[in-house]
């Protein structure tokens, strides 16, 4: 085993279970360990179990999904009032929904992060994979699949 992969585990993993221990801010392999060192920055490894968490590749769809949940939240209460008998005047709109929004999205966005981090630990995609990151090797080099 190379030194890169001694602290993948080799273990049966569970994307659901991990996921939501991601949701919560822990460590996808213990539970026990935080996740994140700030707001949005994953600790390499988690302080208890030693589990390397920086193999992740979440990129966009924390923000995509977030996007989509607090838009699916707002939208229909927005719509709501202006079908309404007395909708709002504009100031009032934009008083309630425009910080609403905000504080929805800043409160989502690192539980949305963490389960997907918690799902990429849990299904061994990209850089949780015990044989290496697929995305690091070079073409024609042992267990790359043909394009």
């Amino acid at each position: 085993m190379s030194d890169s992969t001694a602290k993948i585990s080799t273990a049966e993993r569970s994307g659901a279970d991990a996921a939501w221990k991601g949701f919560r801010g822990r460590c996808p392999h213990c539970g026990q360990g935080k996740l994140f060192a700030r707001y949005l920055k994953p600790l390499t490894e988690c302080a208890v179990c030693h589990e390397k968490l920086d193999g992740h590749r979440s990129d966009d769809l924390p923000p995509y999904i977030t996007i989509f949940v607090v838009g699916h939240a707002i939208v229909p209460l927005i719509l709501a009032n202006e079908m309404s008998a007395n909708p709002w005047p504009i100031w009032v709109h934009m008083s309630v929904w425009l910080p609403l929004t905000l504080l929805l999205t800043l409160l989502l966005m690192q539980p949305i992060k963490g389960a997907i981090i918690g799902m990429q630990w849990g299904l061994r995609l990209h850089g949780f994979d015990p044989k290496g990151d697929y995305h690091a090797r070079t073409i024609g080099s042992p267990n790359t699949p043909p394009r």
